[in-house]
Formats: C-alpha cells, sequence, structure tokens
C-alpha cells in the first residue's frame, strides 16, 4: 500500500461527488471530467483517502460515518478559511441552499467566480474548479456550501450543516 502523505482539500471534493452520486455507478473518468481535475489526481485522491478510512478499499463506498466525523471535528483547522474581500460569485456556507431557509443573514459568501451573480465576501473553494462542477451538479453543491458552513460558520450555522449532511449522506437512515 502506498504512503499516506496526507489529505489535500480537493479530497473532500471528490468524496463528496462520489457522495452526490449516491448508488449511481461512477468511474474515475466520469469524476475527472465532472470536476475538472485529471484522473491521475483522483486516483491519488481515491488512494489518500482509502488510506485514511474515508472511503473503502474498494474505493467506491463511502465510509459515511468516518467523513463525517472528520467533516465536523477536523475540517476547520485542516482547511481554514476567513472571509476575505467583496468579490463577484456564487453563494456558499449559510448564504446559499440548504442554511439560507434557515438562517437570514446580511453578510453574503461567495465563491468567486466571473459569470456568478451575487457580491459578497470571498471565501477560497477547496478547488477552483468547486463552482463550476457545482453549477452542474445541485446535490453536490448543497454539500459543497454545507461544508463550507463547516469551515466558516458559527456554532447555530455548524449545527445546521451537520443536520443537513446526516440527511444528504444518509447517515441514521
Amino acid at each position: 500500500m502506498k504512503k499516506h502523505s496526507g489529505m489535500r482539500p480537493h479530497d473532500i471534493v471528490v468524496l463528496f461527488k462520489i457522495a452526490a452520486k449516491k448508488d449511481n455507478t461512477w468511474l474515475m473518468k466520469d469524476l475527472a471530467i465532472e470536476l475538472g481535475i485529471s484522473a491521475s489526481e483522483i486516483s491519488e485522491s481515491l488512494n489518500r483517502s482509502a488510506i485514511a478510512g474515508l472511503i473503502a478499499q474498494d474505493k467506491k463506498r463511502l465510509m459515511k460515518l468516518a467523513l463525517l466525523d472528520f467533516l465536523v471535528h477536523g475540517l476547520r483547522y485542516v482547511y481554514p478559511q476567513k472571509p476575505g474581500a467583496i468579490v463577484r460569485g456564487i453563494v456558499t456556507a449559510h448564504s446559499a441552499l440548504p442554511l439560507s431557509k434557515e438562517i437570514a443573514s446580511n453578510e453574503l459568501y461567495v465563491w468567486p467566480y466571473a459569470e456568478g451573480d451575487v457580491r459578497g465576501q470571498l471565501i477560497e473553494p477547496l478547488n477552483p474548479k468547486v463552482p463550476e462542477a457545482c453549477l452542474k451538479d445541485p446535490l453536490f453543491y448543497e454539500l459543497m456550501t454545507l461544508c463550507d458552513a463547516l469551515r466558516v460558520g458559527r456554532a447555530r450555522e455548524k449545527n445546521l450543516a451537520i443536520e443537513e449532511l446526516e440527511k444528504r449522506l444518509e447517515i441514521g437512515e
């Protein structure tokens, strides 16, 4: 087995793309095309996630409880983010669905995206290709925004994000 040299931000992106596929079959090349990440990076990402116990050794089945545990307890420390300058982009964190239904805020958080229709505080996505990939897959978009809520949210936003992630990852069903 390969040596684990640490997780990378796009590993979470890859795992969430797999989660968004639910029970649909997928190939590594599909993930590469849909995420705009090279096939070799997808392969390496899956290897790192398998070593970390976030995906099964067959690299097809997510270890949902382990993934949720990592997201809840480690994400904000491993991939910290502070809101930045005002930019044009696509809403994320509590500014996007599903949390925007529960949380009213004048602070808009956005991923930078030239064709975005909203101005708000910059949140760097875990991978630069995330905004474009999210526009093509609503469930993936929700998962990524919930991930950002864990990275930048306060206690209420984080707790709501955890509840929503449990639903979308189908934990406890």
